[in-house]
């Protein structure tokens, strides 16, 4: 008996092309994005929108758009800054597309990341988000440093205010374990505060043997 020998099928058929378009308002019109997505051969089935802020992380078309795409296909939108909030996050939605072999267009800067140029492009985007992010930690960081200089409390206030802090220390003082003493005291939440809390206001050199 000879078998027949099985062929594997290749397809050339290109992926899909994906498209987003966003306007901020309900008053405006998505017309000119989409006509000029449709003009590229996006069909309006695989066409996504939203209408609100850019600003929003929370944009069901986009996440819908992103959902749809899988390996081969393109999502094409007509502006840059239709499709992310700021260039940081846009560079992360280039880069998980790229991440997942979903190539990435757009119109109105000729931006396409199957060609060298767009590529390129990209890569200078993210290089930007990392300088804006490293830029950022930097403000924060000086701004923290110049608050403690003027003797500013940085961070999250202390669960024991001093006079708290005061009457635990008398309490252990008198011979009272951390437990007794943080059912007896209650920090600036009105609540009473773990034996761990109280332990690191009174004794922060001593040891927890007097903790039960």
């Amino acid at each position: 008996m000879t078998r027949k020998k099985t062929e594997t099928v290749v397809s050339d058929e290109p992926g899909r092309l994906i498209g987003y378009a966003r306007v901020s308002t309900v008053e405006q019109l998505l017309d000119l994005q989409t006509d000029a997505l449709r003009a590229v051969g996006v069909d309006t089935r695989d066409t996504y929108t939203d209408r609100m802020s850019g600003g929003r992380a929370d944009r069901p078309g986009l996440a819908s758009a992103l959902a749809a795409c899988r390996t081969g296909d393109t999502l094409v939108v007509w502006r840059l800054d239709r499709l992310g909030r700021s260039v940081r996050d846009l560079a992360n939605i280039v880069r998980d597309l790229g991440d997942r072999g979903v190539g990435f267009r757009s119109l109105t800067e000729s931006v396409d990341t199957a060609t060298t140029a767009g590529r390129l492009l990209m890569h200078v985007l993210a290089a930007v988000a990392e300088a804006e992010r490293s830029m950022a930690s930097d403000r924060i960081r000086a701004g923290m440093a110049a608050r403690r200089a003027r003797g500013v409390v940085v961070g999250r206030p202390p669960a024991l205010s001093r006079d708290q802090i005061e009457l635990a220390r008398q309490l252990y003082e008198s011979g009272q374990s951390l437990r007794q003493i943080a059912r007896t005291v209650r920090g600036r939440n009105g609540k009473h505060p773990a034996p761990s809390t109280v332990f690191a206001a009174v004794c922060p050199q001593s040891t927890f043997s007097r903790l039960i």
